[in-house]
């Protein structure tokens, strides 16, 4: 493996590159070897205090060290010793102190005192608030049962509340990641290779001599990590190649920009494959002894040549075989990237399948260069008593549908949620932890609904966002920085365990999440569940059963373990896949045992009305989602968003940039004004935004009305049949020139 990057040269090559042809390479120069400064190089006076943590701004949870100066909140920086950060923080992990100086946080246990919707609340004590939630919760469980009460989660502190649901006796748990992001992507993996791709993913980026990004916007994420292995493949030359109707930062990197026609990816996947196939570019011993269904395949997409995908797409015939090409001459190097939000048009676990043959065609899953088998060090779990067994569940709502779904989904138990002719049992009761739903789950007109059925609504949350307007108690939970959590124990290429240590002492009346769930299984009967005395007592036990301490990790904050994984696993060795046939699947004999296509197929979407474009969206580096648009550290980098217009667009409708426009979709929902930003790069059938902002609960000032919500226009959503996704993109919006 090569030198890892400073951080100049980190920045420089995700520097958002503007110019450039459709198609074309920018030369990137390098600075090998330049000197920059360490945290430990910078002089200052006072005293310096550092306490381990890991960032809680997103799933990659990058190991740092927060620095008090003279007790008072100085920084946050890099844990150099944590193979998700390399000692580098993005925008986000720097700017988390901002998440607990926020002088609009939640300070105390609220109840309310008026209906749902309406933000009138008394404070409350804990002893108070916990009292009111366990009280409603028993009665909801002696009329419908435990299994109506469900679990909303997305962060560390939901891991407490699993606990707490499992022993109350629900299974009920959903996280929007999965039917809302991630989750047609494992499945697709899952039914080809019998594996998932996981979190973060087992991507070999830094290794690969050419990388195939479809829709995947690598240096606007902000996947820390995967940024910096992307930067590194693209510093050594790396042939990127691009798939995206925008031109995104990733684009500016690449060999290949293809600004294809939204909702065609599964016509160019099928029309590489083709290519692959029929100039047999494919790895024939690899197919040979590894897959299942080749032949198969090969009838299957036949007819899928460059020249039948061209007028779908609008990518011309030489560059589908110039790209196939460049993937083949790399290979097994070469990895076609397997996304993270990949729910677009409701067939999205096929469209990631085809990714998933691709990449086994080219030979790059147990490759150098492609997907790796990931390392995660084995701690020991607390000692808990087994857990009750549900009687039902959130799949009986929906008999025969998503057989494939190997989680709850989000909006299924939303669904279920609104009263139904004929179902014994609606949900009743729903627990909120750190997710705002409005602007999370798509359809939010149905979300509402559901809130307003409900007869138990518990939001914990750091901030008064959108969700504790509907609860009937909130509950503040104390920043990442004021308590420990568990042990992040992260896949990787290297096993490793990082600690997280309270810095600060808990403003107001906050509590941590393992306090606040341990307290309501007390008033429940359900302590047994959360057996240990104090959470550091938690923390001990575990950390000795690998050999270290929680005085050791305070000191260090990120342990690597030994492991015996061989990163590189299938250069001519045997192994069995955890498919059907114990081969990886070309030809998926789980799909097609439950009656869908055993290999994917190209399916015609539906177009934009007259004067409308289809909605795409995306992430900033410096936001995740709507849970930092009000951080003062963050919005100093972006404030608002803004609507991308193509000129041509821009034109019709007499818009500049910088003008105001109020977008509608074609149910006549209106967004908030948003800045509109007039850009060649992006094509004329598609409008672009960043996710998260447009906030419409006024306690949060910073963020009040800044921007738009795009999930407020998301009032369409297209559904996998296979896992039960929610396709967002399928919604098409105008300009409401008459609102601005």
């Amino acid at each position: 493996m090569s030198k890892r990057l400073n951080r100049r040269e980190f920045i420089k090559i995700l520097g958002a590159g503007t110019g450039g042809a459709l198609v074309g390479a920018s030369t990137i120069q390098t600075f090998a070897g330049m000197k920059t400064a360490s945290s430990a190089d910078l002089i200052t006076e006072g005293s310096i205090e550092k306490t381990p943590t890991y960032c809680e701004l997103c799933f990659w949870k990058c190991a740092g060290w927060v620095h008090k100066k003279d007790g008072e909140p100085w920084k946050i920086t890099g844990n150099p010793d944590d193979p998700n950060s390399h000692g580098r923080f993005c925008p986000r992990g720097t700017g988390g102190i901002g998440t607990y100086t926020d002088p609009q946080r939640l300070k105390t246990p609220l109840i309310r005192i008026e209906e749902r919707g309406k933000q009138v609340f008394k404070e409350a004590t804990w002893d108070e608030a916990l009292d009111y939630i366990a009280a409603k919760m028993n009665k909801i469980k002696e009329k419908w049962g435990p299994e109506c009460i469900a679990l909303f989660t997305h962060g560390s502190g939901g891991t407490y509340f699993k606990t707490l649901l499992k022993g109350f006796g629900s299974n009920n748990i959903a996280a929007p990641s999965y039917a809302q992001c991630r989750g047609p992507r494992e499945e697709a993996y899952l039914l080809t290779y019998g594996e998932g791709v996981g979190s973060p993913e087992r991507t070999d980026m830094v290794n690969s001599k050419c990388i195939v990004l479809i829709g995947s916007h690598i240096g606007e994420n902000m996947h820390n990590g995967q940024v910096q292995d992307f930067s590194e493949a693209v510093a050594n030359g790396a042939t990127v190649i691009t798939v995206d109707p925008r031109y995104s930062i990733a684009a500016s990197k690449s060999k290949y920009w293809l600004p294809i026609k939204p909702a065609t990816d599964m016509a160019l996947l099928l029309a590489w494959i083709n290519v692959i196939i029929e100039e047999e570019l494919y790895d024939k011993e690899y197919v040979k002894q590894y897959t299942y269904g080749f032949e198969e395949l090969k009838k299957a997409v036949k007819k899928n040549t460059p020249e039948w995908a061209y007028p779908i797409t609008t990518i011309k015939p030489h560059l589908i075989r110039e790209t196939a090409r460049e993937m083949a001459k790399n290979a097994p190097a070469t990895l076609v990237h397997p996304g993270r939000h990949v729910t677009w048009y409701g067939d999205d676990t096929q469209r990631v399948r085809a990714g998933a043959i691709l990449n086994a065609l080219l030979g790059s899953w147990g490759r150098r260069g492609g997907f790796y088998a990931p390392a995660k060090a084995k701690v020991e779990k607390y000692p808990l008593p087994e857990f009750p067994k549900p009687k039902k569940d959130w799949k009986d709502a929906f008999p025969d549908q998503f057989p494939l779904a190997n989680l709850a989904l989000s909006s299924g138990i939303c669904d279920a949620t609104i009263p139904t002719p004929g179902k014994d049992c609606s949900f009743k009761g729903w627990i909120v932890y750190g997710t705002n739903l409005p602007l999370t789950l798509p359809e939010p007109k149905k979300t509402i609904e559901a809130l307003k059925a409900l007869e138990l609504v518990v939001a914990i949350d750091i901030m008064p966002m959108e969700i504790t307007g509907w609860a009937d108690v909130v509950l503040p939970e104390c920043t990442y920085l004021e308590r420990y959590d568990d042990i992040r124990i992260s896949p990787g290429r290297e096993s490793t365990i990082a600690l997280r240590a309270p810095a600060f002492e808990a403003k107001y009346d906050t509590k941590p999440a393992a306090w606040i769930a341990k307290e309501l299984s007390k008033k429940l009967g359900l302590e047994k569940y959360f057996p240990w005395e104090t959470f550091e007592d938690y923390l001990d036990y575990r950390l000795k059963s690998i050999g270290s301490s929680l005085e050791e990790m305070k000191k260090i904050g990120v342990k690597k373990l030994a492991h015996d994984e061989d990163l590189y696993f299938l250069n001519g060795e045997e192994y069995e896949f955890g498919t059907n046939t114990g081969k990886i699947e070309l030809y998926s004999t789980a799909l097609e045992e439950h009656g869908f296509d055993p290999v994917p197929k190209y399916t015609h979407h539906e177009e934009p009305p007259e004067g409308y474009y289809r909605l795409n969206y995306g992430r900033a580096p410096m936001h995740s989602f709507s849970r930092t648009t009000n951080n003062s550290y963050l919005t100093d980098l972006m404030a608002e968003n803004v609507v991308w217009i193509n000129p041509l667009i821009a034109k019709e409708w007499d818009i500049k940039t910088g003008d105001y426009v109020v977008l509608k979709n074609t149910d006549g929902t209106k967004s908030n004004k948003i800045k509109a930003y007039v850009t060649q790069r992006i094509r004329h059938d598609s409008l672009y935004m960043v996710h998260g902002f447009g906030h419409r609960q006024k306690q949060m000032s910073t963020s009040y009305l800044k921007g738009a919500d795009d999930t407020n226009l998301m009032s369409r959503v297209k559904i996998d049949p296979i896992m039960g996704g929610t396709g967002m993109r399928a919604n098409f919006i105008t300009f409401s020139m008459e609102d601005v």
